[in-house]
């Protein structure tokens, strides 16, 4: 099984001495994953130590295909950032958890300077490394950064799961204790040990599937604390009984409001997800009601290809002066 999006099973042959093997392609440069099927139980590749990992453990195994030129979303020869990991006490979930921290070359390079920072969610079955491991957002943001297309930023990559289930990321009682985590707890830490830019122009907030909904409903709420929001794929907002009014009460009608308020509003999806038509429609609702929102589409399912795209679209887009940011 070969594929992120919709694989199908492709027939291996054995060889003489017993050993199966498949010749897959040629397929585009991208980062894929694979897995096999041995009497009808799932099986990595285990002389391959490039796996994709979640919360509910090993789910596949990885292969990167390079391409000529770079890919956009491929380690290149540019000047590069670091990772950090922190381990804070969640005060509504009354327990330890762990996020990532992506910092930019610019922030050892430059000792006296401040940076705005990307608040960064991923989606259900995915941890708060995800989107470095598989999402490559530190790597998405470094060339860019080297082809000056993107402000430098930190992002934040917190976990977006209460209980490893869709009730711990997408039911509005997570949704109340992640913002309070997230605004509670979170921004503390990150405005402590960092040299970032305070205040909501300088704050941004975007995620993925489950982690779109949450940075849908999460940053609406509080657009006095983000002048930034985004969501790529969300389920949440393009289900056929999402009631926008039950969310986010009086945001339709306060359209004037919003958009005063908020520098961009970006909503993002691939052209071959089931969620597309929902997406669309939510774009329709907010338009009708006069509310700027920025929409993209990318081929692809519902997957990191597609989410390496938007972000990649995204991150030219944030923390720009009023006249060039697209609106």
């Amino acid at each position: 099984m070969f594929g992120a999006w919709n694989p199908k099973p492709q027939t291996m042959t054995k060889d003489s001495e017993g050993v199966w093997s498949i010749t897959v392609g040629p397929v585009e440069p991208e980062i894929y994953t694979y897995a096999f099927y041995v009497d009808g139980v799932r099986v990595l590749d285990l002389a391959n130590p490039q796996l994709k990992t979640g919360s509910r453990g090993l789910d596949a195994s990885e292969v990167e295909v390079p391409g000529t030129p770079t890919r956009f979303d491929e380690v290149q020869d540019v000047p590069h950032g670091a990772i950090h990991i922190h381990s804070y006490r969640s005060t509504p979930l009354k327990r330890l958890r762990n996020l990532y921290v992506y910092l930019p070359p610019e922030y050892d390079k430059e000792p006296r300077r401040k940076f705005p920072v990307l608040y960064l969610r991923h989606g259900s079955g995915d941890t708060e490394a995800n989107w470095s491991d598989d999402g490559r957002a530190g790597v998405i943001l470094e060339n860019l950064l080297a082809q000056n297309k993107a402000r430098p930023m930190l992002i934040v990559m917190p976990n977006g799961d209460t209980d490893n289930t869709w009730a711990g990321g997408s039911s509005p009682e997570a949704m109340e204790s992640l913002g309070k985590e997230l605004i509670g707890d979170i921004f503390p830490l990150i405005e402590k040990t960092y040299r970032v830019m305070p205040g909501r122009e300088n704050r941004a907030i975007a995620g993925l599937s489950m982690g779109g909904g949450q940075a849908f409903t999460i940053g609406l709420r509080n657009m006095d604390s983000f002048a930034w929001v985004a969501e790529f794929s969300s389920g949440l907002v393009s289900d056929a009984d999402f009631d926008l009014e039950k969310h986010l009460p009086g945001f339709l009608a306060g359209s004037d409001g919003v958009n005063r308020k908020l520098r961009l509003l970006y909503m993002g999806c691939g052209t071959d997800d089931p969620r597309m038509n929902g997406q669309l429609n939510l774009v329709d609702l907010l338009r009708a009601h006069k509310i700027r929102v920025e929409w993209t589409s990318t081929p692809g399912g519902h997957e990191w290809k597609v989410w390496r795209h938007l972000l990649a679209d995204l991150l030219v887009r944030l923390f720009q002066p009023v006249s060039t940011a697209k609106t």
